[in-house]
């Protein structure tokens, strides 16, 4: 898979120094939207992540702030590695912002992990479960469910990248994810071989969460999560914080203030305490995939 890690991290990274100067030299929102004649939600995607900038932007940003000549230059030539395009791009409208925003973490992380209550975590659905899973919210054309599932296969290459190495992958899915049938008993077992087969790969660990756990640490409140990783890039900018994504109804929440992260680590130990180890892990869900065969 060629790889393409695009805008996400200059973006992120550049949004953290901008928000730092702006907090130093104790400018609100409000004001700094007033005086570059921009909305305070402009500043907010700005800082966030979630834009492209100018150089020229920048620039403007850093003399409000009060930046040095040397802040100002190096924020401005990384406002340029902003309008770097993943390959992810090529879908277009198939990826609405905040799946665009996770690809790009997702494809510059060097871990990887992820827990999963309710379905088969995208990397590891086959053709047909993807299918159903698109299916069932009705929002789709068949045409828009083709793309999206082209561009999950694609995602999934990046579990046997050579270059940049691929992340080690770590997940955690709940029994009931296994034992949820799809509309085809043959398509749902042919999904669970298919996770049995991905075991074998050197950089992918999954294990089973069972019933006989109980309650457990993630059953109150945390829902699908995961946990981002970031090598050192090798620049005096250094590494990506590790950032913990949550899905919801209508959006993803993205973390990495360490108190935040420390509380989803603390879960995902949790987790990996109560669940079955890989052995056990591919045991079962080859029992179970006979059972949809029978």
């Amino acid at each position: 898979m060629e790889t393409d890690q695009g805008s996400t991290v200059p973006r992120r990274q550049l949004g953290r120094y901008l928000r730092q100067l702006r907090e130093d030299a104790r400018i609100t929102v409000r004001r700094a939207a007033e005086e570059l004649e921009w909305s305070a939600p402009k500043i907010w995607r700005i800082e966030g992540g979630a834009t492209s900038m100018r150089a020229l932007d920048v620039e403007a940003m850093c003399h409000l702030y009060g930046a040095s000549a040397d802040q100002t230059r190096t924020l401005m030539a990384l406002a340029r590695e902003t309008k770097a395009k993943g390959w992810w791009h090529s879908f277009g409208d198939a990826i609405p912002p905040s799946l665009g925003l996770y690809l790009g973490l997702e494809d510059a992380a060097s871990r990887v992990r992820q827990y999963e209550p309710e379905l088969v975590v995208g990397l590891l659905q086959t053709e047909a479960y993807a299918s159903e899973v698109f299916h069932v919210r009705g929002l789709f054309t068949e045409d828009e469910v083709r793309r999206r599932i082209t561009l999950r296969q694609e995602r999934q290459k990046i579990l046997h990248r050579t270059w940049p190495t691929a992340p080690k992958v770590e997940v955690v899915l709940n029994e009931g994810v296994l034992r949820r049938p799809l509309q085809s008993s043959v398509a749902m077992a042919e999904q669970l071989r298919h996770i049995v087969r991905a075991m074998s790969l050197p950089n992918l660990s999954v294990r089973v969460l069972p019933f006989s756990a109980g309650i457990h640490a993630a059953s109150m409140a945390c829902g699908t999560f995961g946990i981002l990783d970031f090598p050192d890039n090798g620049t005096a900018r250094g590494a990506e914080p590790t950032t913990v994504y949550s899905d919801g109804l209508t959006g993803t929440l993205y973390l990495d203030k360490p108190s935040e992260v420390q509380a989803y680590e603390e879960v995902w130990a949790a987790l990996m305490a109560r669940s079955l180890s890989e052995a056990q892990t591919k045991k079962l869900i080859a029992t179970i995939a006979k059972g949809y065969t029978t």
